[in-house]
């Protein structure tokens, strides 16, 4: 039998504001299916090792079920030691534009910033 808690888990990373307004307004124009949610989690990949997912996707067993801003958030608890404390933040300038990882669990990043390792 799995235990149920009383109330959800803390979201173990976090999002700038700017990075809530711009997944609020690409969900706006691309709503999420319904059962879906939006994962935040990490794949095997890129020129440093690892790489960041931030796509939409179905949960699985694995999931913690999060919400932040009416966004349903999904994060595969195997991925947490990757995302614990990460930042996810939203640059709308004219040389960088979207989403940036702050991760300090990263012993090193590409020069890109979309993949790192531990």
């Amino acid at each position: 039998m799995v235990p149920t808690l009383d109330k959800p888990l803390a979201l173990p990373l976090s999002f700038s504001p700017s990075a809530i307004e711009a997944l609020q307004a690409i969900l706006a124009q691309e709503p999420l299916a319904p059962g879906m949610g939006l994962r935040v989690g990490v794949t095997g990949g890129g020129c440093a090792g690892m790489s960041y997912v931030l796509k939409p996707d179905a949960s699985t067993d694995y999931d913690e079920q999060h919400e932040l801003g009416g966004i349903p958030l999904l994060i595969d608890k195997r991925h947490l030691l990757y995302l614990i404390n990460m930042l996810v933040d939203y640059n709308d300038g004219l040389n960088a534009r979207g989403f940036v990882f702050k991760n300090p669990n990263a012993t090193s990043t590409c020069g890109c910033g979309t993949s790192f390792s531990v």
